[in-house]
């Protein structure tokens, strides 16, 4: 019999066990059942109230976690840090403190720097989900990334997964590849040598520049954006550029020889890392992941609520 998740809070995969892991796929599994069937809901949390707080913009991420605390009947607070205190220099610890005097037990955070979410749940008595801390971690996209391949593929294990794009500013990449490889994966990162770290070879992943090589290798491209909101100088010439090295285009698919698994985290700017042609295509299961986020996310909360002190 499992006993629960090892960890009282989800900071980062590298926290967690494979066991962890296994834990949180079989709950989605039977999450998934509950947001396919007519009424939508379960009271599972009716006890227990959570506060969102986005510290930066978040559409797809905030409102995914938000359906899935309501399908779980949890209560909500949403706290945006723009017409907040903070914006009057309110500490992160002060304001979240101000929070729980209100009663609440779980607090998911996005927050702009590394660490933050750890940080937190050192200082305050709360669950804590990170849901991205600038560009370190961002554990739910991994776990719905690699349920996602699972249901997909039937396994992770063994399976080559080709991650493209702006791997230096991504949070999904280091997630997923850590994530991955606790689950028996082979990963790879492919994109221009701007835009992969230099010292990520040590986390034992493949490091590969001409995207139509990594695509022969992988089972599966995870297609990453490019993040020009992180960017402080150019990392390439041009987004045409760009485009013409790394985007994945419909030809390049059919050129292949064999089928590959298509993934997205979003937001997709189509026309630079991906046609429409290929984001809308058979092979791509860029829905399936937004559909697996809210039941990866439901069993999360689900899992980590059991811990919270009810005395």
């Amino acid at each position: 019999m499992n006993n629960g998740l090892s960890t009282d809070h989800l900071l980062g995969i590298k926290y967690l066990t494979k066991e962890d892991i296994d834990l949180i796929f079989q709950t989605a599994d039977s999450f998934k059942g509950v947001i396919n069937r007519p009424i939508k809901k379960v009271p599972a949390l009716r006890d227990v109230t959570i506060a969102n707080m986005f510290f930066e913009n978040s559409t797809r991420t905030k409102l995914s976690f938000e359906l899935a605390e309501k399908r779980l009947s949890a209560d909500i607070i949403n706290f945006s840090s723009g017409a907040s205190s903070v914006s009057k220099g309110e500490t992160l610890v002060d304001t979240v403190n101000n929070i729980l005097s209100m009663k609440v037990d779980m607090v998911v955070l996005r927050h702009p720097i590394p660490g933050a979410a750890l940080f937190l749940s050192k200082e305050v008595d709360a669950r804590i989900i990170n849901a991205g801390d600038g560009t370190h971690e961002h554990p739910t996209q991994a776990l719905l990334d690699a349920y996602s391949i699972k249901e997909k593929l039937g396994e992770v294990a063994g399976k080559k997964v080709a991650i493209v794009g702006d791997i230096k500013h991504s949070r999904v990449a280091l997630s997923n590849i850590y994530a991955l490889q606790k689950l028996g994966a082979e990963v790879m990162v492919c994109g221009p040598t701007t835009l992969i770290p230099k010292h990520i070879a040590q986390l034992g992943v493949r490091v590969e520049h001409n995207l139509k090589e990594a695509l022969e290798w992988c089972d599966v491209a995870n297609m990453l954006r490019i993040q020009m909101e992180r960017q402080d100088i150019s990392y390439f010439p041009s987004i045409r550029e760009y485009t013409m090295q790394y985007g994945l285009t419909k030809k390049i698919l059919d050129g292949l020889g064999k089928n590959i698994v298509i993934m997205h985290p979003g937001p997709i700017n189509r026309g630079v890392e991906i046609t429409s042609e290929v984001a809308d295509s058979d092979q791509a299961i860029i829905l399936d992941q937004v559909e697996n986020g809210v039941a990866i996310r439901m069993a999360t909360i689900y899992l980590l609520a059991a811990k919270i002190d009810r005395v």
